[in-house]
C-alpha cells in the first residue's frame, strides 16, 4: 500500500542542539554531504517508481478491481517487512488485539485514502494528480489550526495560493487539451468540432476530478487523525506501517468481494493473457515499493534532517511529474509544464514557510526556558 509522507516524519531526525559541537572541517563536512546524497536519491527514485507503477496498473482499459490490486500490495507490504525483520534488520512490534483493536479505524481510513488516490490516477494524468495533490496540505493545515491551534504564516499562504494557481492552471490545459483532441480545421479554415467520444472523455475528466478532491479531504482526515493516535498509541513508523497494512487486508478482501466483479469474463479482461504475468509482477512490485518509501523516508530524515526531508519533498514533486510525461506518455503542453513548475515553486516555498516557523517557535521557546526558576528535581 502507498506510504503516506506525513508531518510525523520531522518528530524523526531532530538534531541535539543542547551541547556545543565541534568546528567541522571542510573535507569532514564535504563527506557528511556526499553520505547524504543516497538517501536523497533512493527516496527520490522509490516515489516515482510508486507513482509510475500504480499508474501503469490502473490505466488498463478494462481494469475495474481496485480493491483487488490494494489488497494485493498490502499483503505484500506485510510479507516484506515480516521477512525484513526475520533478518534482524528492521524492528516493530508484535501483532496485539488490543492494538489492533484502537488502530483499526485509522488503516481504515487509509484504506479509503488509497482507494481514492487510485481511483483518480486512473483518470487523471500523473501531473495533473501530483498538482491536486498539494491541495491536501491547505486542508491539513487548517486542519490543525482548527484543531490544535496551529498558526499560517504570511508566507505559508503565499504557497497556499500559488498550490491553488497550479490546480487551475492544471485543470485549464487539461480542458484546453480534451477540446483540441476534438477539434479538426476545415479546408475554408474554420473549426469544426467533433462531438463523438468528446463528452464520455469530458465525463472521465470530471470523474477523476471528484476522486482527487475526495482524496485530498480524506488523506487530511487521515493524517489529523494519525497525529493524534500516535501520540496516544507511542507507535514508531515500522509500527504504522504494519498495522495500517495488515488490518486493511481483510477489509480490502471484503470489499473486493462485495463489491467486485469476480465473474471469469472480468477477470480476464482485467488480467488479459498477454498481459498477465507481467502485471501480476507490477503489483507485487508496487506493494514492496511502499516498502522501500517507508524505509528511504526514515533514511532520508535520518541522514539529513526534518527540515532537509521537507525540502525534499517539496521539490521532488518535479520529477515524480515528469516521469509521467517521460515513461507514459503525458502530454507536454505550455499549460501542462507552468502548472507542474507553479506547483513546484509552491512546494519549495511551503518548506522554507514551515522552516522558518520552527526556526521563530524554537527561538521563543529559547527565550521562555531561563524564565522558568524552579529547581529541577535531581
Amino acid at each position: 500500500m502507498a506510504d503516506n509522507n506525513t508531518d510525523r516524519s520531522s518528530i524523526q531526525g531532530e538534531k541535539d542542539t543542547t551541547r556545543p559541537k565541534k568546528p567541522q572541517s571542510s573535507s569532514s563536512a564535504w563527506d557528511t554531504s556526499l553520505s547524504t546524497v543516497p538517501a536523497v536519491v533512493c527516496y527520490c527514485l522509490s516515489s516515482i517508481l510508486m507513482t509510475v507503477v500504480n499508474k501503469f496498473v490502473v490505466s488498463g482499459t478494462n481494469f475495474s478491481m481496485t480493491f483487488l490490486l490494494l489488497c494485493i500490495q498490502s499483503t505484500v507490504s506485510v510479507v516484506c517487512v515480516t521477512v525484513v525483520k526475520k533478518f534482524g534488520l528492521i524492528s516493530f512490534r508484535d501483532f496485539d488485539l488490543r492494538d489492533a483493536k484502537a488502530w483499526f479505524p485509522i488503516s481504515f481510513l487509509l484504506v479509503s485514502v488509497i482507494y481514492t488516490g487510485s481511483k483518480s490516477l486512473q483518470f487523471l494524468s500523473i501531473p495533473v494528480y501530483t498538482i491536486f495533490k498539494n491541495l491536501t496540505i491547505i486542508f491539513i493545515a487548517y486542519g490543525e489550526v482548527i484543531w490544535w491551534g496551529g498558526r499560517v504564516t504570511p508566507l505559508t499562504l503565499v504557497s497556499f495560493l500559488f498550490m491553488v494557481l497550479s490546480s487551475i492552471i492544471a485543470a485549464w490545459s487539461d480542458a484546453s487539451n480534451l477540446v483540441a483532441d476534438y477539434v479538426s480545421v476545415a479546408s475554408d479554415g474554420s473549426s469544426l468540432v467533433s462531438s463523438e467520444g468528446m463528452t464520455n472523455d469530458a465525463s472521465k475528466f470530471n470523474t477523476g476530478y471528484i476522486w482527487i478532491l475526495a482524496n485530498c479531504l480524506t488523506s487530511a482526515v487521515y493524517v489529523l487523525c494519525l497525529r493524534m493516535r500516535i501520540a496516544t498509541m507511542g507507535f514508531s513508523d515500522w509500527d504504522t506501517m504494519f498495522y495500517n497494512n495488515l488490518l486493511s487486508i481483510p477489509v480490502l478482501g471484503i470489499f473486493s468481494f462485495v463489491m467486485e466483479d469476480w465473474g471469469s469474463e472480468n477477470l480476464a479482461r482485467n488480467f488479459p493473457s498477454e498481459t498477465r504475468d507481467f502485471l501480476l509482477f507490477a503489483i507485487a512490485f508496487s506493494g514492496a515499493a511502499a516498502v522501500a518509501i517507508s524505509y528511504t523516508t526514515a533514511w532520508c530524515v535520518r541522514a539529513t534532517s526534518s527540515t532537509t526531508y521537507s525540502m525534499v519533498g517539496a521539490l521532488n514533486k518535479l520529477p515524480v511529474a515528469a516521469s509521467g510525461m517521460i515513461f507514459l506518455g503525458d502530454a507536454v503542453t505550455v499549460g501542462s509544464v507552468a502548472a507542474v513548475g507553479l506547483g513546484f515553486l509552491a512546494g519549495a516555498i511551503y518548506a522554507i514557510a514551515k522552516n522558518n516557523q520552527k526556526k521563530m517557535e524554537s527561538r521563543t521557546i529559547g527565550t521562555d526556558l531561563p524564565l522558568q526558576t524552579e529547581p529541577r528535581s535531581s
